[in-house]
């Protein structure tokens, strides 16, 4: 295997350990490895819930977020961003509020976190993420054409499952994604962590065969299949261990500090 010139990981439930927080090795690890090259986190969430992460271990590093529908340099500069369009927002935020308005829907636009009202789910992910939600109503965004890179449904693990199949169906042009079993991540059909990875690597001058990744979870395949190298955590199901060239002790052990220190990364 070729030398690895930059390094990929998902944040929860690889970087962060299952209280939301980064281990102290960890964190140390982190600073290591920007000492000697690119290190970028890709993830689910907004620019908001990750830059806290970065500036609590003081680094400042480009990111994936959204998924890979917004990629951002270490100064915060847009190399990408991918929004959903007018019509398929229009309609699957229609359909979910008429078939399952038990969920609670969040419209990710850029920078900006917004919700129709703070219930106990929003207020959880405020807290988990440290970042602020707007309440707003979403007709009204429409109207003003501001398109979201991501929907987020959160729900009850048996709703998620239902939605992920059937809105699937029904919406060929988006890509529906369960990130947990209360988590559905739904944006543009071309948005993948792995897109947002190619666009960084062509930022850097960089292949994928020079790349690592490390990823626990099923919204990490892609990536995990794109990068030359890839590592699963300890913690990931069996199947996703099953396709990374590697696996490391959990997210709770310090598996991406292991990792890299097994290996000479760091």
């Amino acid at each position: 295997m070729g030398d690895i010139k930059i390094v990929f990981s998902d944040i929860d439930g690889t970087f962060l350990n299952g209280n939301s927080q980064v281990n102290p090795r960890t964190g140390q690890a982190a600073r290591a490895l920007v000492a000697k090259m690119p290190f970028v986190l890709v993830s689910a969430r907004m620019p908001e819930a990750i830059y806290p992460i970065t500036e609590e271990i003081g680094i400042k590093i480009p990111i994936i977020s959204y998924s890979g529908a917004l990629v951002l340099t270490e100064k915060e500069e847009v190399l990408f961003d991918k929004r959903m369009e007018g019509t398929d927002t229009g309609m699957v935020l229609g359909v979910i509020q008429r078939d399952f308005p038990q969920v609670t829907l969040n419209y990710y636009a850029g920078r900006h976190w917004y919700v129709e009202g703070i219930d106990q789910r929003v207020q959880r992910e405020m807290d988990i993420t440290q970042a602020q939600a707007e309440v707003r109503d979403f007709e009204e965004i429409l109207l003003t054409e501001e398109m979201p890179n991501k929907i987020l449904v959160m729900a009850e693990p048996e709703d998620c499952e239902r939605m992920e199949k059937e809105l699937s169906a029904q919406f060929p042009s988006l890509h529906i994604v369960r990130s947990s079993d209360i988590l559905l991540e739904i944006m543009d059909k071309s948005v993948s962590k792995a897109a947002g990875i190619e666009v960084m690597l062509q930022h850097f001058g960089l292949t994928a065969e020079e790349s690592l990744a490390f990823g626990d979870n099923y919204n990490d395949v892609e990536m995990l299949k794109y990068c030359g190298r890839s590592v699963a955590m300890g913690n990931a199901p069996e199947d996703i261990k099953a396709l990374a060239s590697a696996v490391t002790l959990s997210n709770e052990e310090d598996g991406l500090a292991e990792y890299l220190e097994k290996n000479g990364i760091i």
